[in-house]
Order: C-alpha cells, then sequence, then structure tokens
C-alpha cells in the first residue's frame, strides 16, 4: 500500500502528513466500527442527516455544464516540492492538487458499490496484460495513440522507462517500492511497454500512480530534482500548472492538447492557507469555492450547526490512520512493555468520541491498514488495548518500574518521560495531545508535547528517527493492500536505501518482514488477505504504533460551482474538478 502523509496522513512527507507509497486495497468492503460512509449534507443539515448520500468517485457523467470562467480551491498546506519521486514530494495536497491534474498514470481509482477498484485509464487502450514469461513476472501496457504531452509530442514507452531508472537510480527517492523489483523494461515500440520482474510482485498495479509519468524527451540527460520541485511546464493531464506563487498559491489551465474529456472551466486557482480556521473563513466569505481540509474541530462544528452555503461531503471510510507512531528504537519505547503500557494507559475512544463524535464516528480504529482495506486486514487487531491502569501497573513492575511519590515510574533513577510531536498549527492535533497528556499523568508517564512544521518534521526529523511519538495520519495513495512500505525492516532509513526508507517507526518485529513480503508478491487474494491479517496480529502483539482514528475526509463545495461533489479515496474531493463548471 502507498502511503501520503496529510496533516492527517501522508510521507518523507513535505505535508503536514504522510503519503504511503504502496498500499490501500481493491476491495475493502466492509466499514469498520469507525467508518460510517460518505454522507452528503446540504446547507442547514449535519453529517449524520445528510439530504444525500454520495458515490464518492464513481464514473457516473454528469449533465455538460457552462463552459469558461475560474474556480478557486482553497488548499490547508502548500506543499514543499512538485518532484514526486524526491522526498520532498510527499504531500498530499500537492498530489490532489497538481499530480492528478497534471500527469497521467495507467490506472485510475474507481468506486464500483461500496468498493474500490483499479480501471486502466485513457492513457492506455485497455487494461494490462498480466503473464509469466520464462519464469518471471511481465507485464505489459498498451499505450493510447493519442495520449500526447502538453507539447503534442507522443506519450511513449521511453517515458516509462525514464521514469523507472529514475526512481531506481535516483537519490534522495521518496519510495522505491514496486519499482526496484522492475529489472528491464522494454521499450523498442514506442507504443507498447513490456515490463519484466526480477521476482513476483502482486501491487504491480502501483506502478506510475504516485509519481505519474515523467517525459523524458524534456527531461533526459538533465537534472529532473531541479527541473521540477519548483514548478513544471509540461503535462499529460486536463492542466497544466501555469505558475506556482510560493506562499500564495498556484494556477491551473486547461490543457489544449489533452485526449480525454477537456476541462469545462478555463483555470483553476489553488489558494493556499496557513490553517483550517482561516480556510474555513474563506469558504464562507465565497473566497473560495471549494475546499478539503482537515476535520478540525471548527469544521465538525460547522457542519452541525448548519447555515454553511452549498453542500458538505463527510465520509468516514477513508484511506486514512491516524495513529500515535512510536519509535521502536528510542528510549523508552525501545522496550515492548512500556509500548504495551502505554496502549493500555490511552482511552483512545474517549478521545475520538470527543474529536469526532458529531459527525458519527465515535471508536478508535484498530488496524495499521486503513478502513477501505478492511477484505486485507483485521480491523480489530489492536481492540485488545482499551484503558486498563491495573494492567499498566501490572507490566511496569513486572518489568522493574517503580511509581514515585510524585505518581510518575521510574526505573534505575530514570523517569518515565516522552516527549510527542505533531504538526503546529493544528487544533485537532492539539486538543488529542492534550487529553493525551492528561491520560498519560493519571497513568504514571511524564509526557511533553512539541509541535513542529510540517516540513521540518516529516522532511527532517521524522526520517531522521528524532522522535520518540508523533502524531500524523497515514493516507494510502492507491488501492493495493500492504504495509511493508512502512513496517518491514528493509525500509529503516540506512545508507542501504539511500535514506529513502519509509520505516520512520524503525518497526523491526520478527517474521513481519515474511508475512509483509507475501502480501506484496502473492497475486493470490485469499493468501495476501491472510498474510495481511497475521502482519496485523504480530504487530499488534509487538504494540509497535497505536492507531487512533480513520480522520473523516471532508470536502466543502460553494454554491457558485456546480457538478458531481464527492470524495474520492485517493484522489480527494477535487479529483473531478474538470468536470465542474461555473453557474451563470
Amino acid at each position: 500500500m502507498a502511503v501520503l502523509l496529510v496533516s492527517a496522513a501522508v510521507v518523507s512527507a513535505c505535508s503536514s502528513d504522510k503519503k504511503t507509497a504502496t498500499p490501500a486495497t481493491a476491495g475493502a468492503t466492509t466499514p469498520t466500527a469507525a467508518s460510517t460512509g460518505s454522507t452528503a449534507a446540504t446547507s442547514g443539515s449535519t453529517a449524520a442527516g445528510g439530504s444525500s448520500t454520495t458515490a464518492g468517485g464513481s464514473t457516473t457523467t454528469p449533465p455538460a455544464g457552462q463552459k469558461g470562467g475560474t474556480i478557486t480551491i482553497g488548499v490547508e498546506q502548500e506543499w514543499d516540492c512538485l518532484d514526486y519521486m524526491g522526498s520532498c514530494g510527499g504531500s498530499t495536497y500537492g498530489s490532489w492538487s497538481v499530480l492528478f491534474a497534471t500527469t497521467s498514470r495507467p490506472f485510475d481509482f474507481v468506486k464500483d458499490g461500496d468498493t474500490w477498484k483499479y480501471k486502466a485509464s485513457n492513457l492506455l487502450t485497455g487494461e494490462p496484460e498480466l503473464t509469466n514469461v520464462g519464469g518471471k513476472q511481465t507485464v505489459t501496457y498498451k499505450i493510447n495513440p493519442k495520449a500526447v504531452w502538453s507539447d503534442g509530442t507522443p506519450i511513449t514507452s521511453t517515458d516509462f522507462k525514464y521514469t523507472w531508472s529514475q526512481v531506481t537510480t535516483g537519490t534522495d527517492i521518496y519510495d522505491t517500492s514496486v519499482f526496484r523489483d522492475v529489472e528491464a523494461i522494454d521499450d523498442s515500440d514506442p507504443a507498447t511497454v513490456v515490463l519484466t520482474f526480477s521476482k513476483a510482485n502482486a501491487s504491480w498495479k502501483d506502478l506510475y500512480e504516485s509519481y505519474g509519468i515523467y517525459p523524458s524527451h524534456l527531461l533526459e540527460g538533465k537534472d529532473r530534482d531541479a527541473e521540477t520541485k519548483d514548478g513544471y511546464t509540461w503535462s499529460a493531464g486536463p492542466y497544466v500548472l501555469q505558475q506556482w506563487n510560493k506562499g500564495v498559491g498556484a494556477t491551473l489551465v486547461r490543457n489544449d492538447k489533452y485526449w480525454g474529456t477537456p476541462s469545462l472551466v478555463d483555470k483553476v486557482e489553488l489558494k493556499f492557507f496557513a490553517d483550517t480556521a482561516a480556510e474555513f473563513q474563506a469558504f464562507k466569505a465565497g473566497e473560495v469555492d471549494v475546499i478539503g481540509p482537515q476535520p478540525q474541530l471548527d469544521a465538525i462544528d460547522a457542519i452541525n450547526a448548519g447555515g454553511l452555503p452549498g453542500k458538505s461531503v463527510v465520509d468516514a471510510n477513508t484511506g486514512n490512520v491516524e495513529a500515535l507512531w512510536i519509535n521502536n528504537a528510542k528510549a523508552p519505547f525501545d522496550d515492548k512493555v512500556v509500548r504495551q503500557a502505554f496502549a493500555y494507559a490511552v482511552d483512545r475512544d474517549a478521545i475520538v468520541n470527543k474529536l469526532f463524535g458529531g459527525i458519527g464516528v465515535k471508536k478508535a480504529v484498530n488496524s495499521l491498514n486503513p478502513p477501505i482495506l478492511a477484505e486485507f486486514s483485521n480491523q480489530d487487531a489492536f481492540s485488545q488495548y482499551k484503558l486498563d491502569l491495573k494492567k499498566v501497573d501490572s507490566l511496569l513492575t513486572g518489568d522493574g518500574w517503580a511509581k514515585g511519590s510524585d505518581g510518575i515510574y521510574a526505573k534505575g533513577g530514570t523517569k518515565l518521560t516522552f516527549e510527542a510531536k505533531t504538526t503546529s498549527g493544528n487544533k485537532r492535533r492539539e486538543l488529542t495531545l492534550q487529553v493525551l497528556q492528561q491520560q498519560m499523568k493519571a497513568a504514571g508517564f511524564d509526557m511533553t508535547i512539541n509541535e513542529q512544521k510540517a516540513g521540518d518534521l516529516f522532511g527532517q526529523q521524522l526520517p531522521a528517527g528524532d522522535f520518540q511519538m508523533a502524531l500524523y495520519a497515514q493516507t494510502a495513495t492507491t488501492l493495493n493492500p500492504g504495509l511493508s512500505t512502512t513496517q518491514s525492516s528493509v525500509n529503516i532509513p540506512s545508507a542501504a536505501n539511500n535514506n529513502s526508507g519509509n520505516n520512520w517507526t524503525r518497526t523491526n518485529v520478527p517474521g513481519l518482514d515474511d508475512l509483509l513480503n507475501t502480501v506484496d508478491v502473492e497475486n493470490d487474494d485469499a493468501k495476501r488477505a491472510d498474510a495481511a491479517k497475521k502482519a496485523d496480529d504480530l504487530m499488534a502483539a509487538d504494540m509497535v504504533t497505536l492507531p487512533l482514528d480513520p480522520l473523516p475526509n471532508i470536502g466543502f463545495y460553494g454554491d457558485r460551482i456546480s457538478g458531481d461533489f464527492s470524495i474520492n479515496v485517493i484522489q480527494g474531493p477535487w479529483w473531478n474538478v474538470s468536470s465542474w463548471s461555473v453557474k451563470s
């Protein structure tokens, strides 16, 4: 499963949270207890009692709207860079806003009933062919002859090969999963891409989904990162990035060379906001037409209060998992007993209910796999960890800790203290850690809070292991199961992987790598699901990290625009902006 960091959940992330670079499953059909489904609420109604239910990324085409005009989108977090391969390119908002609007990928993410699926995109002539040639897994793509770059140059197999080469041979790469298992690409036929894998890999559909295809005719022989990190002029999507005014916003204009359905509007303005409150005020004032904020407290209160312009959509069946991510290699959490005692000291349901009870999300999630991956996970794996102070005391005293006169446990003259980091300016996270701090004090832990800029936290401190615990979210960026990117020991940042590994928690549990590898390479879904569930159980038994909530997705859509307003679990709340129109 590929993952992103969004102030809720994305990686090496230049976003306030982390995007995971290889997971999300094709068929999560069973919502968890925390999952309420996608509910659309018209102005004046609550999320729980909305007037209709959205399809959340259906392929239904709405009636043709008026052409022309500009749609303005409020973006809560500015991305750090636009080289999606680089460690700075992991922003969820960057992907929602620019990546999906200006790049092309082999697959689209579509919703079919309650299930999310891969569907071949218009970059291809049809579904790719998966075969075994000479004992090796082979994938063949047939490129749509209409597919061209914004300068009119055809997209060819060499573009696929160039992109693969950059990921596998570059440095400071966000994630190399799946790509590194491709041993060769045959680009002898410009219209046909033939990939040969060095070993079986069930996540092959994830290839190119997190980065898109890069234009070899423009970038070959140049410094890719330097050419793209501050923006680029080429496109293979419905829009071209016209400008990125750092600290202010960005502008997308219609790509007249796009071979798919052209955008109805001429332009999309992306306006950056420093925090959710400012973004929300701009929406209510009509300064922006659309926002996809993190589910902050004021946004939830506003939904429940009613009186908002247009329509709001809340979806808790997400690709997100917000968790208390623990550094398993740093004291005091390098001790499994301490990690387990910590988990029994937390009343997670109380925290989740305080944060999201008003929109119907009241129970903690119990897997590091997001709700949409229920079919390929044990969504009850961590359910044993409920508030139990007697259990806390039993574990700690059995491990040599004793509670002092100040009520804090200590061992060998060292107090049981730790620091929890999170992103600054996030009121919901501030409240979460304040409640957690109170719970920790009652349980005998001394906890401090340290808020950091998103770029510093995700770009420097977490990859370097400079933390004991951190509150953020992981967001799946594909529909493929698997947690090897963030939980396999081979992905602990090190010189061996050019410090590009995303296992920031330094998780290293005996037997876990093999199970996660099975999920990655086994093409039999039943066997993949069995291995994934066993991996969940193993991580829970070792208490590697404590999952908290599904971080519901929220979208607000103003009165000035019309269209199919829904949330795509991977591509976000403005995934289909090119089909929207401005009302006359």
